[in-house]
């Protein structure tokens, strides 16, 4: 019975290690599609780690929206807006359109 378990456990180790992937996409090949860059978030990725309220000098030609952390928001999908996704202090984590 715990040669058995012992097995098992084994054999779910040596699954879940075929799931993982040394692979990390490039910045240059996450943004090779300008398709997903519409609203042109690759412009804005310097902003990462600078406080959500550094962005309310600036000035944009089509739709922006600013989330801080734990915020709600619509769930619809809009290529055309670019996000500025702020954490518990405050600081952009990420810049993508959506």
């Amino acid at each position: 019975m715990i040669f058995s378990r012992r097995m098992m456990v084994a054999a779910a180790l040596v699954m879940l290690a075929g799931c993982q992937s040394d692979a990390k996409p490039d910045a240059a090949a996450a943004q090779a599609d300008p398709e997903m860059d519409r609203c042109g978030a690759s412009q804005y990725q310097q902003y990462v780690g600078k406080p959500l309220s550094s962005i309310s000098s600036l000035k944009f030609g089509h739709a922006v929206r600013a989330i801080p952390h734990n915020s709600a928001v619509t769930m619809d999908f809009n290529l055309n807006r670019l996000n500025f996704l702020g954490d518990e202090k405050n600081n952009i984590t990420k810049v993508y359109c959506g």
